[in-house]
């Protein structure tokens, strides 16, 4: 791509943690000239243990690198005077502030919506928060663990009736995905920018995103259901949808849709065309109503067949199914390889190279090329002699401890 998309666009980043950052990081993936406002003790993410990918990892934190890749960072501190003088004259270069700071915080800095786009007019001001800006619970700190996966359902209703405890989420499960909305959000406000010359507030949620995620149990419960996991025989409404175990223990999801049009090849396929003419399972009504007795024919079928061997035969039939993989399968897997799915951060001054996911967003066929995530503070002195401060200034700074 000649031009990436966010060429000549400067965020500003006033955020933690991995909700916001990661919006940061994926607008700086298509050009964004990033720079990420940090306190001078840094992100407390930069301390985190977790998985062995981060402070544990015994290498590259792999963490902060998936969530600042492609930024720049200023380690400033806006409790001083100083500081906030500079994160002003900062914003005024900027075209987007993006911030997961709690309204009280911002208040308090004199970064709230109301008086940051009154004095930058064409300014895009984005933020990321737990429960949405209005209500009881608009100041409460969220995490995706919280916000998203507790309190907005995700938890509760995917979790097994034989269960006594709610299963736990994968790791940032609702900040990536909140990301990716916010970054949308930044580049339709940058669009409407461009038709109007005005500046749009922008807000995104974990919990509205994970509303959105459920997006049909929601629907299911408005019309006055209660959406719950469900399991055993009762997980296979339509059996030729769901998930069965092969003769080694692994398993092969089917998403038969359209079972009436794939039964009878499927039968075929696998060397039961008795199946086909049997009135238990002539067509989906018929399953349904004999749905005990078809989930047990099809496991059946399943449990003589390796995981390899289901693979293979699954080949011929143009029918939409999927092997059940591992995470780490998914480091070798064909179209993952082919898609560039997996990029590589090169090494840089004698430094390790390191992979990450690329994000699911290509132009013209083409992933992001992957920049590393900077060190604590790296641009704190280049950022500051943009902005026309002198190196005396800058020792100044230093020393009365307005930046570390």
């Amino acid at each position: 791509m000649d031009q990436a998309a966010f060429e000549g666009v400067r965020v500003v980043e006033l955020a933690q943690w991995v909700f916001v950052p990661v919006a940061g990081a994926l607008l700086a993936d298509w050009g964004a000239d990033v720079v990420r406002v940090e306190r001078p003790e840094g992100d407390p993410y930069r301390g985190l243990a977790t998985q062995g990918i981060g402070t544990d990892g015994g290498g590259v934190n792999l963490s902060v690198a998936l969530a600042n890749r492609g930024k720049r960072s200023l380690a400033i501190d806006l409790r001083s005077e100083e500081g906030r003088q500079v994160l002003g004259q900062l914003l005024e270069t900027a075209d987007v502030f993006l911030t997961n700071f709690r309204p009280g915080a911002l208040r308090r800095l004199g970064l709230d919506s109301d008086t940051l786009t009154a004095r930058f007019p064409r300014l895009v001001y984005a933020r990321g928060h737990g429960y949405g800006v209005r209500g009881p619970g608009a100041d409460r700190p969220g995490y995706d663990s919280s916000a998203f996966w507790a309190q907005g359902g995700l938890a509760h209703v995917l979790t097994p009736p034989e269960r006594d405890a709610p299963i736990g989420q994968r790791g940032a499960m609702g900040d990536r995905n909140g990301a990716m909305a916010l970054a949308f959000g930044i580049a339709s406000a940058l669009l409407r920018r461009e038709r109007t010359g005005r500046g749009t507030v922008v807000d995104v949620s974990l919990l509205a995103t994970a509303m959105w995620t459920l997006s049909s149990d929601i629907l299911s419960a408005l019309t006055g259901q209660t959406p719950r996991a469900a399991s055993g025989v009762d997980a296979y409404r339509n059996p030729l949808v769901g998930s069965y175990r092969t003769k080694d223990g692994r398993h092969i999801q089917l998403v038969f849709l359209e079972p009436d049009r794939y039964w009878a090849d499927f039968c075929r396929l696998v060397g039961r065309e008795d199946l086909v003419a049997d009135p238990r399972f002539t067509d989906l009504a018929a399953r349904a109503a004999n749905r005990a007795a078809c989930v047990g024919e099809i496991a059946a079928i399943f449990a003589d067949r390796t995981f390899a061997e289901w693979k293979d035969l699954l080949a011929g039939i143009d029918a939409p199914w999927a092997p059940v993989q591992a995470v780490e399968e998914l480091l070798t897997d064909p179209q993952v390889l082919a898609n560039d799915y997996l990029g590589e951060v090169a090494a840089e001054e004698g430094g390790p190279s390191y992979r990450l996911p690329t994000g699911p967003v290509q132009f013209d066929e083409q992933p992001p090329a992957l920049r590393r995530a900077p060190e604590h503070g790296e641009h704190t002195e280049s950022v500051l002699l943009e902005l026309g401060y002198t190196w005396e200034q800058i020792g100044t700074f230093a020393e009365t401890g307005v930046i570390p």
